[in-house]
């Protein structure tokens, strides 16, 4: 992956995965009681359109982590135009190596994000971080049926071999020490909307440039084969918020 062809795609629009502020609500909606003061990260935040309504939601101040400065950016202009500046603070760095006190953190919000560190791998290392009794909320691709058609199951074994079924996740995050409260699936709607939409309206501005450009002719063809694959398919898969305690 040619991160700079990436991320020149990938540029200023709304979310960087499936989504929508409706389905952050229903997750928040799902969350059991927090303290009264709870220490918030979100981890992965992209341009930050979940950390928004985290933060107007709870009413509480919200970390959101990202190691793409562009997008804390975005983030910060969204910040200042709604005058959430109090809430929502945010930080470069590496979600995998964070420097936050052991048991220092009651919720840990995940959207889209987890599977750059692997499902499992992710619960285990955030784990360190949080109070006892305190939740991780993340969304993770998984299958949806059984028997998924074979070029999807071709498809989706490349791009990201450990996923696996529901079932699967919430036995993983059993072993890495949570026990799972809740789980819902996003609808299939939200992966166009704010996410495949904008950004195959984006990857038409670039077709001219890529014709010289190889590295960002490869990333729209693997943005081709996604909308694709998720046009025809997107019935075999999709996101599922994992609601999570851990220690208890």
């Amino acid at each position: 992956m040619n991160w700079e062809a990436f991320f020149t795609l990938h540029q200023d629009i709304p979310r960087e995965g499936p989504g929508s502020d409706t389905a952050t609500r229903q997750a928040i909606n799902r969350l059991p009681a927090l303290p009264e003061k709870p220490a918030v990260l979100d981890l992965g935040c992209g341009p930050g359109k979940q950390t928004l309504v985290l933060a107007w939601e709870l009413g509480v101040p919200v970390i959101a982590i990202d190691f793409h400065q562009p997008f804390l950016d975005q983030l910060d202009r969204a910040v200042a135009a709604q005058g959430f500046s109090t809430l929502i603070t945010t930080r470069r760095a590496d979600m995998g190596a964070l420097d936050f006190p052991p048991q220092s953190i009651d919720l840990i919000w995940a959207e889209g994000s987890i599977f750059i560190l692997g499902f499992k791998p992710g619960l285990e290392n955030w784990s360190r971080f949080l109070k006892n009794g305190g939740i991780v909320v993340a969304s993770e691709l998984a299958w949806l049926t059984d028997d998924p058609p074979a070029e999807v199951l071709s498809y989706m074994t490349a791009a990201y071999p450990p996923m696996t079924d529901i079932a699967g996740n919430v036995a993983l995050a059993v072993e890495a020490g949570f026990s799972v409260l809740k789980h819902f699936i996003l609808p299939s709607e939200d992966w166009w909307t704010e996410y495949l939409t904008p950004l195959g309206e984006r990857a038409e501005t670039l077709r001219a440039r890529a014709e010289s450009d190889p590295d960002l002719s490869q990333v729209l063809e693997e943005h081709d084969r996604e909308s694709d694959i998720c046009r025809r398919h997107g019935d075999s898969f999709g996101y599922v918020f994992f609601l999570m305690r851990w220690g208890q």
